[in-house]
C-alpha cells in the first residue's frame, strides 16, 4: 500500500481551496462586469440655464420694464387688435406689483411689427388667420425663452388678448406658462359677431347678451382688416380646442355680466371652465369696469401677486 504523507495531503487541500476561491472571484467579477454592461449609463445632470440679460432677438419682439434677470416674468397680452404697440399695461402695472422683483413684458403681434399688412387692400379671413399664427409664434417664442431659463412665467390676457392667450394654450399647451389670468374674454363667440367681423363690420352686445352687428363694413380699410384679424380668433370654438387639456386649474377667468364688447360667458362656457377646474370670478360690470373692479383680486387669486394702488 502506497503511503501518502499528511503534509502532502494538507498542501493539496489548501491548493484546491485556493483554486476554488480564485475561480469564484473570477466568476463574480465576470458577472459584475456583465451586469454593469446591461445597466444604463448614469446620466449627468444638465446644468440649469443661467438667467441672463435678455437676448437681442427677444428684445426685438417685446417691450419690458423691470430687472432683466428677474426670476418671475409677467407677460401682458392687451386688448385690440391695433397697429399700435400697446405698452400701457406694462407701464401701469410694473411699479405697482408686490413683490417688486418681477419683469413685466408685452409682446409684438404681426400687425404691430408691420402695420402695412392691414393697410392698402382688404385682406381675406384666411390671410388674417395666417397673421394671427405669426402672433402666436412670437408670443410662444418669448414665453419659451423665459421658461427655458427656469423662470416663472405668468400671462395676463385682456379682451382681444384673452383670445390670443386662449389660442396660445390651445396650440402650444397649458405648460407654455405657469399661470394664466384671462379678463373679459369668451370661449365660443356668437357666430353672428365673428362672421360680421370677417366682413369688416363692428358689433356689440346689448345688455351683455344680445349681439348686434353694424349694417355696413367700417369705411376704413385698416379698421375692416383689424376686424378680420379679430375674426380670425373669434371664429374658434375654444370649448372644443381646449377640451383636450385635462385640467385648467392654472387658469383664472374673469367676466362681466354686462360686457358690451364680447358678451357675458354663457352657461355652457361657464360649465366647461368648471369641468376643467378653472377658477371663475364674475361681477355685474361691463367690459372695462370688470377689469378695474377685479384686477387686484384676479392678480392675487391667479398669481399670488399683490397690486398696491
Amino acid at each position: 500500500m502506497k503511503t501518502i504523507s499528511l503534509k502532502a495531503k494538507s498542501i493539496d487541500y489548501h491548493h484546491s481551496i485556493s483554486k476554488v476561491i480564485l475561480m469564484t472571484l473570477l466568476y463574480l467579477l465576470t458577472v459584475s462586469c456583465s451586469n454593469d454592461d446591461n445597466e444604463p449609463p448614469v446620466k449627468e445632470e444638465e446644468p440649469a440655464v443661467a438667467i441672463t440679460e435678455i437676448s437681442q432677438d427677444i428684445k426685438d419682439l417685446i417691450y419690458f420694464k423691470g430687472d432683466e434677470k428677474a426670476a418671475t416674468v409677467l407677460i401682458t397680452v392687451p386688448g385690440g387688435p391695433s397697429t399700435a404697440f400697446a405698452t400701457d399695461l406694462v407701464d401701469d402695472f410694473s411699479p405697482l406689483l408686490i413683490p417688486k422683483e418681477i419683469l413685466t413684458v408685452t409682446v409684438h403681434q404681426a400687425q404691430t411689427l408691420d402695420s402695412t399688412i392691414v393697410k392698402g387692400n382688404d385682406i381675406t379671413l384666411d390671410l388674417a388667420v395666417g397673421f394671427n399664427t405669426q402672433s402666436i409664434e412670437a408670443l410662444d417664442k418669448v414665453t419659451a425663452y423665459f421658461k427655458n431659463q427656469g423662470r416663472t412665467v405668468y400671462i395676463l390676457g385682456f379682451s382681444f388678448g384673452a383670445f390670443v392667450t386662449q389660442d396660445l394654450i390651445a396650440k402650444k399647451g397649458i405648460d407654455s406658462a405657469d399661470k394664466y389670468l384671462i379678463v373679459s374674454g369668451r370661449l365660443d363667440m356668437n357666430a353672428i359677431i365673428w362672421q360680421g367681423a370677417a366682413e369688416g363690420k363692428g358689433g356689440f352686445f346689448e345688455n351683455g347678451v344680445t349681439p348686434i352687428i353694424a349694417a355696413d363694413p367700417n369705411p376704413s380699410v385698416k379698421e375692416r382688416n383689424l376686424n378680420r384679424i379679430g375674426a380670425g380668433f373669434l371664429m374658434n370654438r375654444y370649448t372644443q380646442l381646449l377640451n383636450t387639456v385635462p385640467d385648467l386649474s392654472d387658469l383664472t377667468y374673469i367676466y362681466g355680466e354686462m360686457d358690451q364688447a364680447v358678451g357675458r360667458l354663457t352657461d355652457d362656457e361657464i360649465q366647461f371652465l368648471r369641468s376643467k377646474n378653472a377658477q371663475i370670478l364674475a361681477g355685474p360690470g361691463d367690459h372695462d369696469t370688470t377689469f378695474g373692479e377685479f384686477i387686484v383680486q384676479g392678480f392675487k387669486a391667479a398669481f399670488g401677486i399683490e397690486i398696491v394702488l
